[in-house]
Order: structure tokens, then C-alpha cells, then sequence
């Protein structure tokens, strides 16, 4: 391990911050070695070279175990040899989940262990990220290391992104406001895409669902010239509405969307290069009642929101003499949104801005990383003014890591922002790693803050006009904490992890007691009594026989928040505390792909739901299939395969209009019950 950073040291001056080249050939690249990078120094070597080390390689030889590079980490460590823990969905897997989910995201991440997507508006479908119980908001999502959907992502962002262009996602559970901020208390996702081969390439996938919903999206890169090459993604997707129990009430919201991203990339002879997104999505969604239907009050309620989200970012990485780099990247997102809720109608924008410079370093068994970053989040309503902000944050960050010796390596981050609205905020982290033989344990620690705004889970079903402008208000805060064991026997891995997380001034809405006649404000954000703790366990196996991969997983979560008294604790609402999953694949490159998955979600604590106070257990079963011939795959995929639907058995309308506008329940089930979805993907070039 001791010469680690000196081959980091020659990956950060060749390669490109964010180049992931496609491997055109896993079984080419076997032989390659790390040392092959201080050998070869031409552009296209050092793309293949990193692709090697980022990519999952999913290898005939059983003993063969993969490397991946991540990027999240700040550093660049290899996967195994990183004390950061950082969990990475590689290429294979994200193909797979393309075809059961192309339009987005969701279903790609909501199958990792410890990860649970948890839907915020039951009307428009719309759903955010939660890690390891902690809340949703407090995830930050990436673009290539950047915040392209916002420092604060709104929880419909999840649902707008296309899986077509990415080559691997990494993840960091826990507190990570030391490296990204505010934004990142709960964890990281990073999405990292494809990057350009030597010959231009492409596909296209077609998909047509059993609930009226098409999706198309492509896929081109080529070079323009021997330091330059391009890429360019498109897709458009609609999705019928859906009232599957004939309520009246709209149970599958739908939707248009058309989105477009064009990535460029570009290196000298020297090693600097530059990486420059652009991005476009606009989107139509359609939820509540149908057409000539009332709710209890006698009265329609369409619930609608056009978005409209454009973004830029780019990234600069040059070499300063030997064992050093500078990197300066920065972005901006402008999202306008129109809501209806029924009578009322909201016109508002979010934007979002960072810009960022670092200076990184190598030596025999360190590395390092300097920087100062500003980030600026604005929100206005054209309607409801008096919910108006503008938090600008300037910062400074530093990580080292540093190689104990053979089997010890330490990881410590740190940062301060000094935040307009919540002061100076101080993010520490340590991590440890050990790697005696084939066990490999890990252990973190850190803390972090999180900005509170209007837009807490509550508020996305409801809107802004009822809600209480923000007042005496303090900065979420948390301590999280995990330790992780792994075993690697040959083609079996097997890991357990300890986590725990402890938040404190966690925002909650509350009704207003005493209602001033002459002000239609109904509920207030306040920062909640005592604090919410988090204890769990994750069990993940996956083992490789021959072409037949096999994943199981189980998840132990007990979340509690304080009561109204702040001394006695009560389960966290929509949090399972027992969840598992099995997957069994068997795949011949090129050929044919079967799959079979199940995934069982224990009992969740529910709240403000007048049907039940405790939901029920239920599985989701999924089968898809794929057939490859030439450069043209035929797939089909069953999804939920025994018709779980929430409002099978339990109505998704209120009684009556809960204080915040709201009309519906919590979505504790899955309510799109049993789907098929089929199409074609065709591949272009090598």
C-alpha cells in the first residue's frame, strides 16, 4: 500500500477529474495493471487506464476482485484501498435497471441496501432519497461531483433523471458535510456518466409500459479532434394518469417530459482538461381528482406542476509540477416551477450556484486536498413572497488521507461555512480503515448541518398557502456514526454494518393552536423537541458462480424522534424496521440476461393517516428478461408480480382537509400494482 499515492499521483496528472471511459472490452483489460500508468502517457491510454480502475469488472475468473476508483471521497481512492466507505452501483447494473425503470432514477437507487426512496407527494408522485433512515432532504445528489439539480434538491428532481448516460453511481452514507456541506447531512449520491471512447458510439432504447407510459432515450459520443470529444443524451417520456381504484382520485400522476444534456471534454498534452454540461428538462405532471370528480368537501382538486430546469457546470484540472493539482469547477441550475393545488395557483423559481477551487497533493503515503468553495441557494414566489430566501455560504475544506502502514490507512475532513442565515457551522469527519488479509473493517465518525427552508416532506403535498413564514428557526444538526466488516472468499463477499446517527433541531410542521381570523396560516415549521436517533444494521452477500450472480440483503432500522415532552422517544414515521432483498441474475454478455427479485418491506408507524396508526408488511416481486442479438436487445420486465396497490385496501383521500392543505395520506405501499414494460435497446459502434 505504500506506493498507493504515487499511482494516484499519475492518475490525477493524466486523467481527466471526470473521465470514465466505456471499457470496450472487460476481458482485454484483465491484464492491465496499475504500473501500466507510469509507462503510458498518451490521452487515450490514460482514458482506457481509468476506466479500468473505475469500473466494475464483472470477470469469468471468480478470484479476480474488481477495482473502482470513486470520486465522491474528494481523493480519488480505489474503492477497496479508500477509508471513506463509498458504495458504487457500477455500469452492469445500472444497464439492468435501465430497462426496468428508463424515465429515472428511482428503482436504480432505491435497491441498495440502506437506501429507501419514499415518496413525498402522492398526488404528483414525486419522492426523495432517504440513507439509512435519516430524512430525505438531507441528501445531497450529484452530477460528476456536481450539484446540477440543486444544493436542495426538490424531491420531483429524483423522478427526472434518465439512467441512460451514467457509468457508475457512488454512494456515502452519513454525515458528509465536510466535503460537500450543508446539503450532504444524511450522505452523498454521485452520478457519474459515461465518458467518450476512441470511435464514436451510441444507442437508443425504446420502452412501452402496461399503464400507457412510453419512454425513449439515446445516447451519443465521439471525438471532434485528439484532445476533444463530445457526448450528447436525450430522452422524452409520458405516462398516462392512472386511477386504478376508480376513486375519482388520480393514483399514477401524469406527465410529459422532454430533457436533453450535452456533455464536452477536453485535455491538452500537459494534462489539464476541462469538462463543460448542459442541461434542459421541462415536464408537464397531471395528479389529483379526474375529470368530473369531487372530493368529500364536494369540491375538485387538480393538482398539477410544470417544471422548467436548466444547468451548466464544468470542471478544470491542471498539474502543478509533479505531485500536485489544481481544480476549479463550479455550476448553476434555474428551476421554475408552476403549481395548482386545487384553487390556488403558485409561480416560483429555486436557483442554485457554486463555485469552488482546490489544490490536491501526493506523497509517498499521503494525499491532500485544500479548498475554498461559495454556494448560494435562492428561492422566489411570485405568490407567496413572504417565503422568499437567499442563504449565500462561503467555505473552506481540507482532507487528508494517510497510509499508517500496510494494513492501516486514516482519513480525516474537515470544513467550515460561514452560513447568512445560521452562522458559522464547523463539519468534521474521521474514517479508519483495516485490512488485515481478506477482512476489511471500516470505521467513521462525523458531523454536519443542514440549512432548514420551507421545503420539508410535509410541504410538497400542500404547497406554501397555509404555511407560516419561517421564525427563530436553528440549523438542523447531526452526529453520524458506522462501522463496517467485510469478507472476501473468492467469489463470495459478505459485509455487515453498524450505524447510528443521532439529529438534533430536525424541522417538523405544526398546527397553529390559535388561528388569527384575519390570516389564513394554518401550520408553522419548527424546529422539534429533543433529538431523533437512528440505530440499525445492514447484512449484504453476494456471491458469483460462473455467469449466475447472486445478492441478498437485510436491513435493520430502529428510528425513533422525542415526543412533544422531548424526554420520551416514539418510532419515526414511513421508517421500515425490518426490510430484505434477494436477487438472483444469470447473464451472458451479449447473449441473454434472466433476473428474478424480491424485495419484503417490514411494518412502518404512521402519522396523521385516520385508517391505520401501523402499515402492513408487503412484498414486491419483479422478473425481467433480455435477449441480445447482433447489436439490437429485446427486453420485458414484470414489476410487483402479486398486485400489491396501497388503495386495494385503504384509502389514499382524507376524510377530510388536514390544517396544511393537504387531502391524502402517506404512501406506505407501493399504488402502481403489477406492470409490464417492454422495448428494444440498439447499440451503435463498437
Amino acid at each position: 500500500m505504500q506506493t498507493n499515492y504515487k499511482k494516484l499521483a499519475v492518475i490525477a496528472l493524466l486523467v481527466p477529474a471526470l473521465a470514465q471511459a466505456n471499457d470496450k472490452d472487460e476481458h482485454q483489460n484483465k491484464a492491465q495493471d496499475e504500473h501500466d500508468l507510469h509507462e503510458k502517457k498518451s490521452h487515450e491510454h490514460a482514458l482506457h487506464e481509468k476506466n479500468h480502475h473505475e469500473h466494475a469488472h464483472h470477470e469469468k475468473n471468480d478470484s479476480t476482485i474488481e477495482k473502482i476508483q470513486v470520486n465522491a471521497s474528494r481523493l480519488g481512492r480505489i474503492v477497496t484501498e479508500s477509508a471513506t466507505r463509498t458504495e458504487v452501483i457500477d455500469g452492469e447494473e445500472i444497464q439492468e435497471k435501465a430497462l426496468m425503470r428508463p424515465g429515472n432514477i428511482s428503482m436504480l437507487v432505491a435497491e441498495t441496501g440502506g437506501v429507501r426512496v419514499q415518496t413525498t407527494s402522492p398526488a404528483l408522485g414525486s419522492a426523495n432519497i432517504r440513507l439509512q433512515g435519516m430524512f430525505g432532504r438531507y441528501t445531497q445528489l450529484l452530477s460528476d461531483g456536481l450539484p446540477l439539480y440543486g444544493g436542495q434538491t426538490a424531491s420531483i428532481g429524483l423522478l427526472q433523471i434518465p439512467p441512460t448516460d451514467l457509468a457508475n453511481v457512488e454512494i456515502i452514507k452519513g454525515s458528509a458535510s465536510s466535503l460537500y456541506g450543508g446539503s450532504a447531512l444524511g450522505g452523498v449520491i454521485n452520478l457519474i456518466s459515461r465518458t467518450p471512447n476512441d470511435e464514436p458510439e451510441g444507442e437508443v432504447l425504446v420502452n412501452v409500459t402496461s399503464k400507457n407510459g412510453q419512454d425513449i432515450t439515446s445516447y451519443f459520443s465521439s471525438p471532434i479532434s485528439e484532445s476533444t470529444s463530445a457526448s450528447v443524451t436525450a430522452g422524452v417520456h409520458h405516462q398516462e394518469q392512472q386511477d386504478l381504484d376508480n376513486d375519482g382520485w388520480i393514483d399514477m400522476a401524469g406527465y410529459k417530459r422532454a430533457s436533453v444534456r450535452p456533455r464536452f471534454y477536453w485535455q491538452d498534452d500537459t494534462g489539464a482538461n476541462l469538462y463543460l454540461t448542459l442541461g434542459a428538462m421541462t415536464e408537464q405532471r397531471t395528479g389529483g381528482t379526474v375529470a368530473n370528480s369531487n372530493l368529500p368537501d364536494g369540491n375538485p382538486f387538480a393538482q398539477t406542476q410544470d417544471s422548467l430546469r436548466t444547468d451548466i457546470g464544468f470542471i478544470y484540472d491542471k498539474p502543478v509540477g509533479e505531485m500536485m493539482n489544481v481544480n476549479v469547477r463550479g455550476s448553476a441550475m434555474n428551476q421554475d416551477h408552476e403549481h395548482e393545488y386545487g384553487t390556488v395557483f403558485e409561480d416560483d423559481s429555486h436557483q442554485s450556484q457554486l463555485i469552488e477551487t482546490s489544490l490536491s497533493g501526493y506523497t509517498e503515503k499521503a494525499a491532500w486536498v485544500v479548498g475554498v468553495a461559495f454556494q448560494s441557494e435562492e428561492y422566489s414566489s411570485e405568490t407567496f413572497p413572504i417565503h422568499d430566501y437567499s442563504y449565500q455560504v462561503p467555505g473552506v475544506f481540507t482532507q487528508v488521507d494517510f497510509d499508517a502502514n500496510d494494513e492501516v490507512s486514516l482519513s480525516l475532513s474537515t470544513r467550515a461555512d460561514w452560513h447568512s442565515e445560521y452562522g458559522t457551522q464547523v463539519s468534521p469527519r474521521i474514517s479508519m480503515l483495516y485490512k488485515p488479509g481478506d477482512w476489511t473493517v471500516r470505521g467513521s465518525y462525523g458531523q454536519g448541518f443542514f440549512a432548514p427552508s420551507p421545503f420539508i416532506e410535509d410541504i410538497d403535498e400542500a404547497g406554501l398557502s397555509r404555511l407560516a413564514p419561517l421564525e427563530n428557526i436553528d440549523a438542523e444538526t447531526a452526529s453520524t456514526a458506522s462501522m463496517d466488516i467485510s469478507y472476501v472468499l473468492g467469489s463470495m463477499e459478505t459485509s455487515m454494518t453498524l450505524f447510528a446517527s443521532d439529529v438534533e433541531n430536525a424541522t417538523d410542521l405544526e398546527v397553529i393552536d390559535s388561528l388569527d381570523p384575519t390570516s389564513d396560516k394554518q401550520v408553522r415549521i419548527v424546529n422539534a423537541a429533543g433529538e431523533s436517533q437512528i440505530r440499525g444494521v445492514e447484512l449484504l452477500l453476494r456471491y458469483r458462480w460462473q455467469d449466475i450472480k447472486f445478492t441478498g440483503s437485510y436491513l435493520y432500522t430502529d428510528a425513533t424522534k422525542a415526543d412533544e415532552t422531548g424526554f420520551n422517544h416514539t418510532p419515526l414515521a414511513l421508517t421500515p424496521k425490518h426490510s430484505a432483498g434477494a436477487v438472483v441474475m444469470w447473464e451472458e454478455h451479449g447473449s441473454h440476461m434472466v433476473g428474478f427479485e424480491a424485495y419484503y418491506t417490514g411494518t412502518q408507524q404512521l402519522e396523521n393517516n385516520p385508517y391505520l396508526s401501523k402499515s402492513k408488511p408487503y412484498w414486491h416481486l419483479g422478473l425481467l428478461g433480455q435477449i441480445t442479438i447482433g447489436k439490437i436487445s429485446y427486453f420485458l420486465n414484470a414489476e410487483n408480480l402479486l398486485n400489491v396497490r396501497q388503495t386495494r385496501d385503504y384509502s389514499l383521500v382524507l376524510p377530510t382537509q388536514s390544517a396544511s392543505g393537504r387531502w391524502t395520506t402517506d404512501i406506505w405501499s407501493r399504488n402502481d400494482g403489477f406492470t409490464v414494460n417492454a422495448g428494444f435497446r440498439v447499440k451503435f459502434g463498437e
